[in-house]
C-alpha cells in the first residue's frame, strides 16, 4: 500500500536518519532491523540472489513495521522497476551511475505521466484499484524516490550533469567500488576516494540534493556531520551480524588442558 514516503519527509526536515542494507533475503530481517531503530532499509538485488515474491514480503514487512523500503536494483530494467515498484518499493536504489540519461531511464520507468511513462496498474501500492487511482498515480509520482549512487570516477566527473537531471531525490557515496575504480581498491580513506567524496557532496548541496554517506568509522561519521549530511547508510546486516558472531565468540575462549593428566 503507497503510504507516504517518511523518509523523503526527514530529509526535508533535515532530520539525522540512519539506513541498513538488506544483503539476506529474508522478510525476518526486515523486521530485526526496523525495531533495531533503523529509518530505511535498502533491500539489494544488485549483489544477491533474490526472487521477487521474498522482495515482495520484505517490502510488505518494512510496511508494518514503520520503516522505508528502498530497493538497489541489480540494472536499469524497466520490467524490473515496474514490478519492484508495483511490490510497494518506495524508492529505487540506481547503483553505476556514470551519465545523466541512466537516471532519466529510471524516472522515466518509475513515474507515472506526465513524468514518465510507467505502466498503470492498480494492484497493492494503489490497494487493487479500491481508491481513485488517478489520486494513486499522482501521490506515487510525489512520494517515489530515485537515487543514484556514485562508484566510479566516471560517475565523479559527471556528478554536474548527473545531479542537474529533475527529480533526483538523494544522492548516494560508494566509495567501496569508487576506490577500485581510482586503482586503491578497498582503501576508502584514500586522498582521491576522500576528495570525491567532498566533492559529489559539494555539488549534491549546491543543488539541494541531499547526500547519503556510508561511514565506516566514527571519524568519517563525524567528518559528514559536520558539513551538514543528515542521511547515513550504516553497512550491510550480513557484516553487522558476522562482526557481532564473532565478537560473542570471543568472550568464551578455548582453554586447551592437557587430557593425557586426567587419563588411566
Amino acid at each position: 500500500m503507497l503510504t507516504t514516503n517518511r523518509l523523503r519527509q526527514q530529509l526535508a526536515q533535515k532530520q539525522t536518519v540512519f539506513g541498513l542494507i538488506a544483503s539476506v533475503p529474508a522478510p525476518i530481517m526486515i523486521e530485526v532491523i526496523a525495531y533495531a531503530g533503523f529509518d530505511f532499509v535498502i533491500i539489494d538485488m544488485e549483489h544477491v540472489m533474490i526472487n521477487p515474491e521474498t522482495v515482495e514480503h520484505m517490502i510488505r514487512v518494512a510496511e508494518q513495521s514503520g520503516i522505508t523500503p528502498l530497493v538497489r536494483i541489480a540494472e536499469i530494467n524497466a520490467k524490473e522497476i515496474l514490478r519492484v515498484l508495483d511490490s510497494g518499493a518506495m524508492g529505487i536504489v540506481i547503483p553505476q551511475v556514470e551519465h545523466k540519461e541512466q537516471v532519466e531511464a529510471v524516472i522515466q520507468a518509475a513515474k507515472y505521466f506526465p513524468i514518465g511513462q510507467r505502466s498503470m496498474n492498480s494492484g497493492r501500492p494503489g490497494i487493487f484499484g479500491r481508491d481513485d487511482l488517478a489520486d494513486y498515480m499522482e501521490r506515487a509520482n510525489h512520494e517515489i524516490m530515485i537515487i543514484p549512487m556514485i562508484e566510479t570516477v566516471q560517475g565523479v566527473e559527471q556528478i554536474d550533469e548527473i545531479l542537474s537531471v529533475e527529480g533526483i531525490d538523494m544522492i548516494l557515496e560508494g566509495a567501496a567500488d569508487l576506490s577500485q575504480s581510482y586503482g586503491v581498491p578497498w582503501q576508502t580513506e584514500h586522498t582521491l576516494v576522500r576528495q570525491a567524496l567532498d566533492h559529489i557532496q559539494q555539488v549534491a548541496t549546491s543543488r539541494q540534493i541531499p547526500y547519503c554517506a556510508i561511514p565506516r568509522q566514527i571519524n568519517q561519521y563525524e567528518h559528514w556531520q559536520n558539513k551538514g549530511v543528515h542521511a547515513f547508510v550504516l553497512g550491510d546486516e550480513r557484516g553487522i551480524a558476522f562482526r557481532a558472531l564473532q565478537s560473542k565468540l570471543a568472550q568464551f575462549p578455548v582453554i586447551n588442558t592437557d587430557r593425557s593428566q586426567t587419563e588411566l
